[in-house]
């Protein structure tokens, strides 16, 4: 799934000026304002966020965005509390165009 390949990367300055280690450089992820359009489900043993970004939008790459959405869940790991009600924003065209703003990058 290459949960990388988006995000650029750079190298750190040693204290010589030469360039050292390639490092990932830190990516921005947008407020997800609460919308009427929001649907709502209760994790089950086997959901991960992405897997429900593939059922829910057709792109499992996108799996960010329910995670951000719910960010009162811990946000280091792929996998949603159990019986949690998550909530699966419906708005990605825009929440994809604040991510893109954020992080300086074109849109795909």
């Amino acid at each position: 799934m290459g949960r990388y390949n988006e995000i650029g990367l750079t190298r750190s300055l040693s204290p010589e000026g030469k360039q050292g280690k390639r490092l990932y450089k830190t990516v921005k992820y947008p407020d997800i304002p609460l919308s009427i359009s929001d649907i709502y489900v209760y994790a089950e043993e086997s959901d991960r966020y992405d897997q429900l970004a593939q059922t829910y939008y057709g792109n499992s790459s996108l799996w960010w965005i329910i995670s951000c959405a719910n960010s009162s869940f811990s946000q280091n790991s792929y996998f949603p509390p159990l019986g949690v009600q998550i909530r699966i924003p419906q708005n990605i065209g825009r929440i994809q165009t604040e991510y893109y703003r954020l992080n300086n990058r074109n849109e795909l």
